[in-house]
């Protein structure tokens, strides 16, 4: 079996760590039970890329007990737990994947689980896919499934180019992704990165949260439930406003810069915190970036305005500027919540990795009716998750009356 991984001898501790995971994963555990039995992605080939997590190996377990042969590579370079590579390579599942590796072999590994000629493809920021489009002319899956946010931006754009070749299901899409996952996820694991390679008290300090899509809401609302004073910085005014409506501060990206203790971007988008917003932060002022990929703090610029830099803590690097400041960057710009920490709780993760599944058994069930587009996993196959993740918190459902079904069917009564 053909591999690339750090180290195998930490195949023991990955074990553990995704036996840990696979207890807090019901509903995928639930999903698997049924595969096992259907077999329904029998011989099939499917590459993945996505964050090599204990999280990402109960999912990969999932497919392979429905019949299928998987390879894994990781779509960041700071977001692989070697020993869960380890493990899953220990247990017969090829991984390409290495933390901290360079770009050139984050590309390798890409173009490794492509030479599998997969069937399915599985993306979290569309890397695979890009590759793929640009390199393999003669590969055409049958269909991808893409997890995020800013992969789900960049294939709608390969759609309207007319360069996508085969439909995608774009699982952040669904509601039981992007509700839980996005806010309840990037709001926890995010904050948890930070904490670690700073050890900060957030009580008192402003924080400021660039972006209020899921995942800023999910920011915003975890560090205001830490005691913080939350800044919004939108470009949209719907969202603005209802951050305003939370109780959180409104302001551009120059009154933030001004005021912020700590900062954390995640819109999707480039530079959003530039040079002169360096110049006139805070001495001691963290940043942190909780999107994707590491473009959304102009670090280039911050390189070239500082007078030097020395790591200080694990994952957190010291600039001075010219004047004595200090301004302080986790992880490098990077995904912070995988690059400091660990990535979302097994719970949430288990509903995303969950669609994910699904999306791959119904693009294979539905090749023939599909063109090549952007699709979201059906209503309800969303739905049915949720209500196993709701069984096993030990919820329950009311359920309409024949009279209630009626009145809701009808247009007749009113005043």
């Amino acid at each position: 079996m053909d591999h690339d991984i750090a180290d195998p001898a930490l195949a023991g501790a990955g074990a553990l760590r995704i036996e840990w995971a696979g207890s807090r994963m019901p509903v995928l555990a639930t999903v698997r039970e049924r595969f096992e039995k259907d077999q329904t992605l029998a011989g099939k080939r499917i590459a993945a890329c996505l964050h090599v997590t204990a999280e990402t190996a109960n999912l990969m377990l999932a497919l392979r007990a429905g019949g299928a042969e998987v390879a894994l590579c990781a779509s960041n370079p700071l977001s692989t737990q070697d020993d869960v590579a380890a493990a899953l390579v220990a247990d017969g599942i090829p991984v390409f994947a290495i933390r901290a590796e360079d770009a050139d072999t984050y590309y390798s590994h890409i173009r490794a689980v492509l030479d599998t000629e997969p069937h399915i493809t599985m993306d979290d920021g569309a890397d695979l896919v890009t590759v793929l489009l640009r390199e393999r002319p003669n590969q055409d899956p049958v269909g991808s499934t893409e997890e995020t946010t800013t992969g789900v931006v960049r294939l709608r754009a390969m759609a309207a180019d007319g360069v996508l070749r085969f439909p995608v299901v774009a699982v952040n899409d669904s509601a039981t992704k992007h509700l839980f996952d996005n806010r309840h996820g990037t709001g926890q694991s995010a904050l948890d990165g930070i904490m670690r390679a700073t050890n900060l008290l957030l009580a008192g300090k402003t924080v400021v949260v660039v972006g209020y899509g899921d995942c800023g809401v999910g920011v915003a609302a975890r560090a205001a439930g830490m005691g913080a004073k939350v800044a919004v910085v939108e470009i949209d005014p719907v969202r603005a406003l209802s951050a305003a409506m939370e109780g959180y501060q409104a302001v551009d990206a120059d009154r933030a810069a001004r005021i912020g203790d700590v900062f954390i971007t995640v819109t999707g988008n480039l530079h959003v915190l530039r040079g002169e917003h360096y110049d006139v932060m805070k001495d001691g002022a963290i940043l942190a970036n909780a999107g994707h990929f590491d473009v959304e703090l102009d670090l280039t610029e911050l390189e070239k305005r500082a007078t030097a830099k020395r790591r200080i803590r694990h994952e957190l690097d010291e600039w001075t500027m010219p004047d004595g400041r200090r301004i302080l960057v986790v992880s490098e710009g990077r995904l912070v919540n995988l690059s400091a920490a660990e990535g979302h709780p097994a719970e949430v993760m288990d509903m995303s990795f969950s669609n994910q599944a699904l999306a791959a058994e119904w693009l294979l069930a539905n090749t023939d009716d599909l063109g090549n587009e952007v699709y979201r996993l059906p209503e309800h196959l969303d739905r049915e998750v949720a209500w196993i993740a709701l069984e096993h918190l030990g919820g329950s459902l009311e359920k309409l009356t024949p009279e209630q079904e009626s009145y809701l069917a009808s247009w007749q009564q009113g005043t």
